[in-house]
């Protein structure tokens, strides 16, 4: 049997008429660009998301970029985020011509240390871009906290985190403004690419608004250089039809989680991720492979385990132990996807902030370390048990829990 990290063929399966009726509704009627079918999924998602503004676009980056700029973010600005992210995060910020500032994360949570955010406040510092990671949210009260204390706006990476909430409210109803992504993969997933901005403020939405379609308030008056940033009518009909099985596919999604707790438990040499709070929307399932898993593993002359090749080059730990085992994993017909395997502030890209190895630890080790199983709605319960049945077969000690 062979499982996959994630398929979108049976969620278009199983929402296929409903989805073939959507675009062909949008292709018959002209009206590709704005109107009826963008105002009502930008409508629906805003009270998804309890706010009262939500400002469809391009991407989940674009979302990042339109929010930076909306809020007044740009050239001799610092933004304190993490490094543990996908490459967006920084990009926007560099886009709109500020300087991100990375900090570490927690060991156990995946998310940034909201010590170490604090500390590195300077007179620079402008915003505070916190990202929930694989869907995990952070503790947003705090982060509020910290923004108050110091007068700094807050923009919420929501990429990997739609549907998820911290303290009963939904992510991205907390800061100035939550940046979403709709790539197909994501919690809600589009048919291409697709994002949103939401927020609370009218005048935000206005500015961001405008700013997505060339800082144009009225057509052919522009008040700012904007971008070509809007979200097409089809994408936003795929989305009308999925949105409201979100809480559903997230609900489904801890469960999967919860079953690969409770059946891992037993195994050693992996951390698995912790539970989390009650909000956690579970986009990935990433545990940790701090060391080798027994002697079935990397170790002893004849290992066919190596370094990884980012290592070296990267200036990260050996990443040996988790190479391997995601190797093992796929020989027995099981794909895993590493999240991320460099860490943003070791990307040649930004080699110029001069962030040395070993500058952010935790980051690091764990870019050598992760491996994300197998986690969608539609993973059946067969493959689920195919996943745990290989991991028993392959990891042999009492598990470290996170």
């Amino acid at each position: 049997m062979q499982v996959p990290p994630f398929s979108l063929s049976e969620q278009i399966h199983e929402l296929g008429a409903a989805l073939d009726q959507a675009v062909l509704e949008v292709l018959r009627s002209g009206q590709y660009i704005g109107g009826a079918t963008i105002g009502r999924f930008e409508d629906d998602f805003a009270r998804a998301c309890g706010v009262p503004h939500a400002i469809g676009c391009n991407s989940g980056t674009d979302a990042l970029i339109l929010a930076l700029r909306g809020l007044g973010i740009g050239p001799g600005d610092e933004v304190i985020t993490a490094s543990f992210s996908f490459f967006a995060t920084a990009e926007a910020i560099s886009a709109v011509g500020a300087t991100p500032m990375f900090v570490d994360v927690e060991e156990s949570s995946y998310l940034i240390d909201l010590d170490q955010l604090e500390a590195a406040i300077n007179p620079a510092t402008k915003a505070l871009l916190p990202v929930h990671l694989f869907g995990r949210p952070v503790d947003m009260e705090r982060v509020c906290a910290i923004a108050e204390r110091h007068g700094l706006r807050v923009i919420e990476d929501c990429a990997q985190a739609t549907g998820a909430s911290w303290a009963g409210r939904p992510v991205g109803s907390w800061g100035d403004a939550g940046c979403f992504s709709f790539f197909p993969t994501k919690n809600l997933g589009a048919a291409g690419d697709g994002g949103a901005v939401t927020c609370r403020d009218a005048g935000l939405a206005q500015s961001i608004r405008e700013l997505a379609v060339h800082g144009m308030p009225r057509r052919y008056l522009h008040t700012a250089l904007g971008y070509n940033s809007r979200l097409d009518s089809i994408q936003a009909a795929v989305l009308n039809v999925k949105l409201p099985h979100l809480p559903r596919w997230v609900e489904r999604r801890g469960a999967i989680a919860r079953h690969y707790r409770d059946h891992l438990v037993a195994l050693g040499g992996v951390a698995l991720p912790e539970a989390g709070p009650a909000g956690h929307s579970w986009n990935q399932f990433v545990l940790r492979v701090p060391q080798c898993p027994g002697a079935r593993a990397c170790e002893g002359a004849s290992a066919a385990c190596v370094p990884s090749p980012d290592s070296a080059s990267f200036g990260l730990p050996e990443a040996c132990c988790r190479d391997w085992l995601k190797q093992q994993l796929q020989d027995a017909g099981v794909s895993t996807i590493i999240y991320y395997p460099i860490p943003i502030h070791r990307q040649p890209a930004y080699a110029d902030l001069g962030y040395g190895a070993g500058s952010l630890p935790i980051t690091e080790r764990l870019c050598t370390e992760v491996l994300s199983l197998p986690i969608f709605p539609e993973l059946t319960d067969e493959q689920q048990q195919r996943v745990i049945a290989v991991l028993r077969s392959v990891v042999a000690q009492p598990l470290i829990v996170a």
